[in-house]
């Protein structure tokens, strides 16, 4: 994949922390600033989420999604 160039302006504290942070991780700063704006939604559905894709399958097919719901409803009151 081809890489853009891209200028970020931090504070020198700030650098210095992630520079830091970035050694005593064995990684680079612009590795660090791409898992971090790789975390951002985009404008996929829902259902390409992270959190979604973890979560997919964990109720029992057998169950009717309204028994879930009604349980959810009696435990959490909403």
């Amino acid at each position: 994949m081809k890489k853009t160039k891209l200028t970020v302006r931090v504070s020198p504290n700030l650098l210095d922390n992630i520079r830091r942070y970035a050694a005593e991780n064995n990684t680079t700063l612009t590795k660090l600033i791409e898992a971090y704006l790789q975390s951002i939604p985009s404008s996929r559905s829902l259902k390409d989420a992270p959190i979604v894709r973890r979560l997919i399958g964990i109720l029992p097919p057998e169950i009717p999604t309204e028994d879930y719901k009604r349980h959810i409803e009696e435990k959490y009151g909403q």
